[in-house]
């Protein structure tokens, strides 16, 4: 979802408000903990960030804007592919982020999509939601459409379904096995609680194709954020971010580790209003990235930490020799010079 922004410059108070400093005195008074987490860049308990990138802001790579970015996978060989909303997908390689390829997207008419989720399957192709009907198809590598997932009538935007526009499948990813794929409604279906987004899922049938399956309820903060991304961790849970905006503030994006393995099925259910019965997914905030160390990141218009934008895009990219999960963030510029794409290099301890 492109989010609206307004040009601003940042103050000299807020960068003072969020740049962590500390004079001579501090550093030799401080416990040895907080030199701990100072050292160790972290955002919270479970969360620390080692590095941020803006080496593809504002390029080109063949005639394409490098940016716009929903979504990022991961391929077998470990690069990554880096979505735009904008009907291209990227390739890129994993330590440099220099592209290597891009590949137009279209649907079955040719027409551009509103390309938002993505996931690298294990035979290479590529599942990709777009947001305009909303959809989920298959493409082979080169961009040719493979094969098209059903959607359930009230996922649809209206007046075919209850959904709002440009508020529909946002993230997308396959669970531990291969066998479930899960994409996430960014914001709630009309007749629902405004808080209450749907997630829906597919099991893949013997002949490679998906079929639908469960659906779960997910609960934001609040009204005003949606859920631009999931992804799956090894153990069949889920990384969900939450996010908002809001004009001469900034933006709220919120990482939470998330369980629908005990939730309801809400397939069956027409309106999420509180019902008595219905188990929402779990959820466990492991972060708020306003916390996070700035490490002299810059915004250019007010954000709560420069650090900062529109996040928009997730992969787990492995492990340490720790066990923390390495993942990967990406923000979405929407091709606005207030906007900055930035990757974000997290360690999580899940």
């Amino acid at each position: 979802m492109r989010l609206r922004t307004v040009l601003a410059t940042v103050t000299a108070g807020l960068a003072a408000a969020t740049c962590l400093t500390a004079g001579p005195a501090a550093a030799t008074t401080a416990p040895d903990h907080t030199r701990d987490r100072a050292r160790d860049h972290a955002c919270s308990p479970s969360v620390s960030l080692d590095r941020f990138s803006d080496a593809l802001d504002k390029t080109t790579y063949r005639g394409s804007y490098t940016g716009n970015f929903s979504a990022l996978g991961r391929d077998r060989h470990g690069d990554l592919a880096a979505l735009s909303d904008r009907s291209e997908l990227f390739t890129l390689d994993r330590r440099t982020l220099k592209p290597t390829g891009v590949v137009p997207l279209a649907d079955e008419q040719g027409a551009p999509l509103d390309s938002e989720g993505l996931v690298v399957d294990r035979d290479g192709t590529r599942l990709i939601t777009s947001e305009t009907e909303p959809s989920v198809r298959r493409y082979s590598r080169d961009g040719r459409i493979l094969d098209r997932l059903p959607v359930p009538g009230a996922l649809r935007v209206a007046p075919a379904g209850r959904a709002t526009a440009n508020q529909t499948f946002e993230g997308l990813t396959l669970l531990p096995g291969g066998r479930t794929l899960l994409a996430s409604m960014e914001y709630a279906l009309s007749g629902d609680d405004s808080r209450t987004v749907r997630f829906q899922t597919w099991q893949r049938t013997r002949g490679g194709h998906f079929r639908l399956a469960a659906q779960y309820a997910y609960r934001t903060d609040d009204a005003t954020l949606g859920v631009p991304e999931v992804q799956a961790v090894p153990d069949g849970r889920l990384l969900v971010l939450e996010r908002g905006f809001t004009a001469g503030v900034g933006n709220t994006v919120r990482l939470y580790l998330a369980d629908p393995r005990r939730a309801t099925d809400t397939s069956g259910i027409e309106h999420l209003t509180g019902q008595s019965g219905v188990r929402l997914i779990g959820k466990t905030l492991l972060t708020d990235l306003a916390a996070c160390p700035s490490l002299g990141a810059t915004a250019h218009q007010p954000q709560p930490n420069p650090l900062l934008d529109n996040i928009e895009g997730m992969t787990v990219a492995g492990h340490d020799t720790r066990g923390r999960l390495r993942v990967l963030l990406v923000s979405d510029d929407n091709a606005n010079a207030a906007q900055t794409t930035r990757f974000y290099y997290l360690r999580v301890r899940i």
